[in-house]
């Protein structure tokens, strides 16, 4: 699969990240805030569960359920 990567600023120089499919658009819930693009047409295994270097856990699970995969901060 191939995503679109978006970030953040956080606080202390972390960021935080969204991926969306590639070419779609960030669903409403999450425009409200000021996401930068990162990285477009990221290619992505399609067995992939987590994007390490994005801090994106269960991403089939979040993009199946919400539409887009969301850094966790608790984890940061």
């Amino acid at each position: 699969m191939r995503l679109d990567i978006y970030r953040r600023p956080e606080h202390d120089g972390i960021f935080s990240y969204l991926a969306v499919p590639e070419g779609k658009p960030i669903p409403q819930e999450a425009i409200n805030t000021d996401w930068e693009p990162e990285t477009k047409a990221l290619e992505v295994d399609d067995d992939a569960d987590d994007l390490p270097n994005f801090h994106i856990e269960h991403l089939p699970q979040q993009i199946g359920s919400k539409g887009y995969a969301i850094t966790s901060l608790k984890d940061m």
